[in-house]
C-alpha cells in the first residue's frame, strides 16, 4: 500500500517536472545555459529534450530495479509474486501434463506408470482430490491391495474426497466378501450422496442381503425420491421387500404382522405370485375364504400358475373332484389357452377319472410344447384308459429327456430356483417365471437310456403296438434337453417296480 502510494506520487512529481520543463523549453532562444557545481553547460534545445528523455528513462529503469528488487524480496519471504506466479503456473502445467500422462496411462492397462504420472502430478498441482483417485485405480490394476486401501483411507480424511474414499473401500469389502462392512460403508456413502444411484442400488442389494427389510424400504424411497428409478419398479420392489418382510414375521409367529405385510404387498403388486398366494392362503387361515377367493382370481388373470391353482384348491380341501371342477371352471375360463390352464383341467378331469375329457383339455400340448408334466399327464391318461404298459412308459420315457417347463429363473445366471425368493446368488428380485434355456449337451445321456427305459420292442410288425412305440422312442430322442437346475412342480411318474426292464429284458 504504501509503495503504491508511493510511486502515485512520484508519477506526479514526474508530470510537474515535465511540464515546468517544456515551459522552460519554449521560452528558449538559442540557447540555455546550465551551470552545476560552478560549472556552466551551454543545451541547445534539441540536447535538452535528449536530456530529458534520459533521464526519464534512467527513472523507469531506476524504478523497475526496485521493483525487481522488492519481488525477490517478497518471493524470498514467501509472498506470492509475479515471480511466484509464473513458477506456479510452469508447476501447474507440468502437474496436469503428468495427470493427463496417468490416465491415459489408466486406459491403456499399465497400471504402475499411472501410479508414477500421478506421484508425479501430487508433487506439481497439490490436488490429492484427483492425483490419489489415479494410484489408487492404478494400485487396484496391478494388485497392489495395501496402496489401494491406503490411497482411499487418505481420501476419507479430506472432505472434498471423502465419499470416493468411502466408495472405493466398499467397493474393496464387497470384493473381498466382507459384506458387514461393505454395508456399513454403504450406509455412510448414502449419506454423504443421497442421490447417487450406484450407492442405492449397491445399499439396497446388501440391505436385502442381510435380510434388513425396513433398511431396505428407506433406501428403495430415496432412490424413488431422486428419480433413479421409476415408479412402477418401486412399487413391485417395495411389494417383494414387505413381502419377504411377512414370510420372517410369519416364521417368528407374528400372524397379525405377516398378514398386514402380505396384504400390502398384495396390494401393491397383484401379478406378484408369491403375495397372492401367501396373502390368501392367511385370508383361508383367519375363515375368509371370499377374500382368498378374490386375491386368487386377481392374480390368476395377472399369469396363471400352478401355486396359484395350488391355493385355490385349498381354499374347499374336502370338496369331490367334480365339485372342485365346477369351482375352479371360471378360473379356467379366462385364460383357456394358455398351457398352464389346459393341463390344470386335465389334471382335474384326471381325478374325476374323466380321462377322455382329460385327453380333450390337454388337445395337441403333448406334441406341440412337450414338457415333463404335459407328458407325464399323457402317460396318466393312456394308463387310465388301459393302455399298453409299453406305451405308458414311452411317454414317460419322452417326460425323462423334455422340458421342466416354467420354473423360476434367475434374470441374471440363468439358475432355476425350485421356490420363489427375494434374494438369489445373482442379487435382490430377479426371478422370472418362464421356461429355461435347453442344452443339447443334457439330452445326450438320458437319450441313449430311452430303450433301457421303454424295454425291447420285440414285434416290429407295421401296425402293431410295438411298432407305434418304436415311432414314439424315435420320436423322443431329438426331444428338447431336461434343464439341469432342480425340476419344477410336475415330475414325470416312475414306473411300477415290477414293470420296470431289467438290463436283461433290454
Amino acid at each position: 500500500m504504501l509503495w503504491s502510494l508511493l510511486k502515485v506520487l512520484i508519477f506526479i512529481a514526474i508530470v510537474g517536472l515535465l511540464t515546468l520543463g517544456v515551459g522552460y523549453l519554449t521560452e528558449m532562444q538559442d540557447a540555455a545555459v546550465l551551470t552545476v557545481a560552478g560549472r556552466e553547460f551551454v543545451l541547445t534545445p534539441l540536447i535538452a529534450i535528449l536530456g530529458a528523455l534520459a533521464l526519464l528513462i534512467s527513472v523507469w529503469v531506476l524504478f523497475k530495479l526496485v521493483g525487481l528488487l522488492i519481488a525477490t524480496l517478497r518471493f524470498l519471504n514467501g509472498d506470492e509474486t509475479a515471480i511466484s506466479r509464473y513458477f506456479d503456473r510452469r508447476s501447474e502445467r507440468k502437474g496436469y501434463e503428468a495427470l493427463s500422462e496417468g490416465m491415459m496411462a489408466l486406459a491403456a492397462g499399465e497400471g504402475r506408470l499411472a501410479i508414477r504420472k500421478a506421484e508425479r502430478a501430487e508433487k506439481y498441482l497439490g490436488r490429492p482430490e484427483l492425483t490419489k483417485l489415479v494410484v489408487a485405480q492404478g494400485a487396484e490394476m496391478v494388485g497392489d491391495r495395501k496402496l489401494a486401501t491406503d490411497t482411499y483411507k487418505a481420501l476419507v480424511t479430506d472432505d472434498r474426497t471423502r465419499f470416493v474414499g468411502v466408495r472405493g473401500l466398499m467397493k474393496q469389502k464387497l470384493e473381498d466378501g466382507d459384506t458387514d462392512t461393505a454395508l456399513e460403508l454403504g450406509k455412510r456413502a448414502l449419506v454423504l450422496r443421497p442421490k447417487n444411484e450406484e450407492v442405492q442400488t449397491k445399499l439396497l442389494d446388501l440391505q436385502a442381503r442381510s435380510e434388513d427389510w425396513q433398511g431396505a424400504r428407506q433406501t428403495l424411497a430415496a432412490a424413488l425420491k431422486s428419480g433413479n428409478i421409476p415408479r412402477d419398479m418401486h412399487k413391485r420392489r417395495d411389494a417383494v421387500l414387505a413381502l419377504a418382510h411377512a414370510r420372517e414375521a410369519m416364521a417368528e409367529g407374528k400372524v397379525a404382522e405377516a398378514t398386514r405385510e402380505a396384504n400390502a404387498a398384495n396390494a401393491m403388486a397383484p401379478g406378484l405370485v408369491p403375495a397372492a398366494v401367501m396373502a390368501a392362503r392367511l385370508a383361508i387361515a383367519d375363515g375368509k375364504p371370499r377374500v382368498a377367493t378374490k386375491i386368487l382370481k386377481t392374480a390368476w388373470d395377472s399369469t396363471p400358475h400352478p401355486d396359484l391353482a395350488a391355493a385355490f384348491a385349498a381354499i374347499a380341501p374336502d370338496e369331490s373332484p367334480s365339485d372342485r371342477l365346477k369351482r375352479f371352471r371360471p378360473l379356467l375360463a379366462k385364460h383357456a389357452s394358455d398351457p398352464e390352464s389346459k393341463m390344470l383341467e386335465a389334471e382335474l378331469h384326471i381325478a374325476a377319472e374323466d380321462f377322455p375329457a382329460a385327453r380333450r383339455a390337454l388337445g395337441d400340448l403333448a406334441e406341440t410344447l412337450p414338457t415333463a408334466r404335459s407328458l407325464t399327464i399323457m402317460a396318466a391318461i393312456e394308463r387310465g384308459q388301459g393302455a399298453e404298459d409299453r406305451v405308458v412308459r414311452a411317454w414317460l420315457a419322452k417326460a425323462v429327456t423334455a422340458s421342466r417347463g416354467p420354473q423360476w429363473i434367475c434374470e441374471v445366471d440363468g439358475k432355476a430356483y425350485p421356490e420363489w425368493q427375494p434374494v438369489t446368488d445373482g442379487g435382490f428380485d430377479t426371478l422370472t417365471w418362464k421356461t429355461a434355456p435347453q442344452s443339447e449337451a443334457a439330452l445326450a445321456g438320458p437319450a441313449q437310456m430311452l430303450p433301457l427305459i421303454v424295454g425291447a420292442l420285440e414285434d416290429q410288425t407295421p401296425g402293431s403296438a410295438a411298432a407305434q412305440e418304436a415311432e414314439i422312442v424315435e420320436d423322443a430322442a431329438p426331444a428338447q434337453a431336461a434343464d439341469t437346475a432342480t425340476p419344477g412342480d410336475a415330475q414325470p411318474a416312475e414306473a411300477p417296480a415290477e414293470e420296470r426292464p431289467t438290463p436283461e429284458r433290454a
